[in-house]
């Protein structure tokens, strides 16, 4: 057996829910297989059962595969956290900040981190599931590349490409990302997927035929548009609502320029009974039952925005209103009085002040908390669990009324005296039913629904698996994995 890696002519052309719709669908084959993604650019991020961190699309591909998520899977993370700047982080644990210009130059070290995790996870799983970044046609990152055609070529791994129809220029992506490969590259190119089509298919394939004669390239399949497909996205934010009863909560979230983990919020932007709304620079800050403050990679810097934005004075308003405000990670830090980053792990060494909304400060530190936990919620005694990434060790008397009583003694959070203030630094917060009913009814929705977010990811990757089968040629993409059916 062996491998196969999925590459896409853009960002969000479908690489991270193919990868997954490929590993559910071998699984359900029989087939063990890992997800891996050498190098990920993300803020979306988990925590592993092994104490690292990794990219979330790929925790979501190794749920799909029904296996744990390792740092294996995503050996290279790099997260953003200014214009030119990302925190580096390799096997799971953060080795500092690089510019684009140093990070370029330790490449060569990258690649080998890369190189020794995929090795382990072929050793351990028959099929490795590969995932580019981006595009193989971006020329200036050709030069030492880890993400796509570099790696592939150092594995010597078998490449499909995806391309999204519905952004329109499709045979112009496939044609020109072609073009612009080497030749040895090019050969290694095995097909294409064309993703989210919608309409007759005998409208397109005149279209499939020429591109076929004109690459010299087979055409794997075209997958459809699905409407109400919800997996965690890797980068974009997903705003898509589904329908909303007509007692519904309004929730706001800030779409601060760092905002990490935005994943937290798709149970609650699911939810049937929450109009959830992520509101950006320029536009109006409309009246909401609760504001939740999202996390954020650079905390000090977003902090700033909100004030540049009017946020603090809306967060005052809506307080005086009898609104409530849930601060989730950096947004949590955000609540306290002072924010500190002595060591300018996310910007520029000093302190500034928080919004004062809780009684406490942080400090940013270089080791990282990283860990899966699970608890009970203050509110209703409700089960809670998520993950914990974070840099900042917070303390003041608002921590002695804690939101969240951790299994094993610890405490995690905040609760204000008056009841309207919370924040926690755990993510996946909301996946709970438990939970997400007990902080509906706080934030005021009294006949509260639970829903089972699980059982909604676990549906559309079983959809997903399905639209394998039925719409790609799995007798070549059992070949390209290496499945002898003899």
């Amino acid at each position: 057996m062996g491998s196969l890696m999925v590459q896409g002519t853009t960002s969000d052309a479908g690489k991270s829910t193919l990868v997954s719709a490929l590993c559910r669908w071998l699984v359900r084959q029989g087939v063990a297989v890992a997800p891996f993604k050498p190098q990920n650019m993300a803020l979306n991020a988990a925590v592993t059962a092994d104490g690292g961190e990794i990219g979330r699309a790929q925790a979501v591909q190794a749920h799909a595969a029904r296996i744990s998520a390792h740092t294996d899977m995503n050996p290279i993370l790099l997260k953003p956290n200014s214009d030119v700047g990302a925190q580096v982080i390799i096997q799971g644990q953060p080795i500092g900040n690089m510019d684009a210009v140093a990070y370029h130059a330790y490449k060569p070290v990258a690649m080998q981190a890369a190189l020794a995790a995929y090795q382990r996870l072929s050793e351990r799983y028959p099929v490795v599931m590969v995932e580019g970044a981006g595009s193989p046609a971006e020329i200036n990152l050709r030069e030492g590349d880890i993400a796509n055609m570099g790696f592939a070529e150092a594995v010597d791994c078998p490449v499909i490409i995806i391309a999204d129809i519905d952004k329109g220029g499709v045979f112009a992506h496939l044609v020109g990302t072609l073009e612009l490969l080497s030749p040895s590259e090019q050969a290694r190119v095995k097909g294409f997927v064309i993703n989210r089509f919608r309409g007759d298919i005998a409208l397109l394939e005149p279209g499939l035929r020429w591109l076929e004669e004109r690459t010299g390239k087979p055409v794997l399949g075209v997958l459809p548009y699905l409407h109400d497909l919800h997996l965690e996205a890797e980068d974009a934010v997903d705003t898509r609502q589904v329908a909303k009863q007509a007692e519904c909560l309004k929730v706001v979230v800030p779409a601060v320029p760092r905002i990490s983990n935005h994943t937290d919020f798709d149970p609650l932007r699911l939810h049937p009974q929450v109009e959830l709304a992520f509101v950006g620079p320029g536009q109006p800050i409309p009246a909401a039952d609760l504001i939740i403050l999202p996390g954020s990679k650079s905390v000090a810097a977003d902090l700033d925005f909100l004030r540049k934005h009017g946020w603090d004075k809306a967060l005052a308003r809506h307080l005086r209103y009898g609104g409530k405000v849930l601060g989730i990670c950096g947004g949590f830090q955000m609540l306290g009085k002072v924010l500190a980053d002595p060591l300018g792990l996310e910007g520029p060494a000093g302190s500034v002040a928080g919004l004062g909304l809780l009684d406490m400060q942080t400090e940013l530190r270089a080791a990282k908390q990283l860990t899966n936990v699970t608890g009970v919620l203050a509110l209703e005694q409700a089960s809670v669990s998520g993950y914990e990434i974070h840099a900042g060790i917070s303390q003041g008397r608002a921590l002695a009324q804690p939101l969240v009583y951790l299994h094993g003694g610890g405490m995690d959070g905040a609760l204000s005296e008056d009841g309207q203030v919370a924040g926690t630094y755990l993510h996946g917060f909301f996946e709970q039913s438990a939970t997400q009913q007990a902080v509906l009814r706080w934030a005021g929705l009294a006949r509260a629904e639970g829903m089972d977010y699980a059982a909604l990811r676990e549906r559309d990757l079983e959809r997903l698996a399905d639209l394998v089968e039925a719409h790609l040629d799995t007798a070549q993409l059992r070949l390209l994995c290496g499945i002898n059916d003899a």
